[in-house]
């Protein structure tokens, strides 16, 4: 595979391995690696991702498809070039669910897929977050932040877990020379999401599309930055080519207030639906917004979808697909 971008990091891959491939953008990283010519091994274990992701992925010519738990040891058949660590439980209602098991791929799984990357002298990605920001002092949100994170709060089994996978990712680049990196992914949304995956922007659409209220938690003044799927593969790869460690903001800069949001589902979609007002849950941030000065400069990278085109793109999609959960 070819990976190249204009004026930017370019670096041919024969042999990808994503850790949670079968996931919202796990799935969408296989497809674009398979689409640009590189074989691929997806490691899920379908806690969260949905075998529906990969289906069409399944009897491509280079795709295999390991199912294991990634806190566990695992193995694949082919030496990689390139593992991307994207397995985690990366919605509210999945990591509320499954605190344990999100820790334990944070930190184990982590430890497993940088074990894989140093044997193999392959380039190794972390899938990071802007929740280790927490709920941000500093707007916007640059690399060099710390955070303000809540270790012992609800959504801490998360937060921490990634954070300790960037500590862990960190210092296996410096003691053992692992080619690794850290991408820290911005509210990814499009094709693909599942509909009570507990997050805004699928929540809005699927409500939006069978004429319920749109639930809009607090007064709806916290804001976040909408990144298209596509654009935040494109900035992955971009990372992936690059020998930047990282941590790198992988997101689109342009703020939406999540009422401007919920409203703007609703005219797109044609609904009938109004806004419901419901209790806004514990440690939700109040602001989010990545400076991708970094991503710019290094990566030659920025989105290039806005909120509205995306949005169009991904209700089209759940019109297609109403069983999507």
């Amino acid at each position: 595979m070819d990976t190249a971008f204009p004026n930017g990091p370019r670096r041919d891959w024969e042999h990808a391995v994503v850790t949670g491939g079968a996931g919202f953008v796990g799935s969408h990283l296989c497809t674009a690696l398979l689409d640009a010519g590189a074989a691929v091994t997806c490691v899920d274990d379908f806690s969260t991702g949905r075998r529906a992701n990969i289906a069409g992925l399944l009897d491509r010519e280079g795709f295999t498809l390991v199912e294991a738990n990634v806190s566990e040891p695992f193995a694949v058949k082919r030496r990689p070039d390139l593992v991307l660590h994207f397995a985690s439980p990366a919605s509210p209602a999945d990591y509320l669910r499954l605190p344990l098991h999100t820790l334990e791929v944070g930190s184990s799984g982590t430890r497993h897929a940088l074990e894989l990357a140093h044997r193999s002298e392959a380039r190794f990605l972390l899938a990071s977050t802007s929740e280790v920001y927490g709920d941000p002092h500093q707007h916007p949100q640059n690399e060099r932040y710390w955070g303000n994170v809540n270790p012992v709060g609800p959504r801490s089994v998360y937060d921490e877990a990634k954070r300790f996978g960037e500590a862990l990712t960190t210092a296996e680049a410096e003691v053992h020379g692992t080619d690794a990196g850290i991408v820290r992914l911005f509210n990814t949304y499009g094709p693909g999401m599942r509909g009570h995956d507990g997050r805004a922007v699928p929540t809005f659409v699927r409500q939006a599309l069978v004429g319920e209220p749109l639930t809009v938690t607090g007064d709806g003044m916290q804001t976040r930055s909408l990144c298209y799927i596509d654009d935040t593969v494109a900035g992955i790869l971009a990372a992936a080519a690059h020998t930047l460690r990282g941590p790198v903001n992988i997101g689109n800069p342009h703020e939406l207030t999540v009422l401007e949001l919920a409203r703007l589902v609703i005219e797109l979609t044609g609904s009938s639906s109004d806004v419901r007002y419901v209790d806004r849950p514990v440690d939700d941030p109040a602001v989010r917004c990545p400076d991708i000065t970094l991503a710019r400069d290094k990566l030659q990278w920025e989105p290039r979808v806005d909120a509205e085109e995306g949005l169009r793109r991904t209700i089209a999609w759940f019109r297609e697909h109403a069983d999507a959960s």
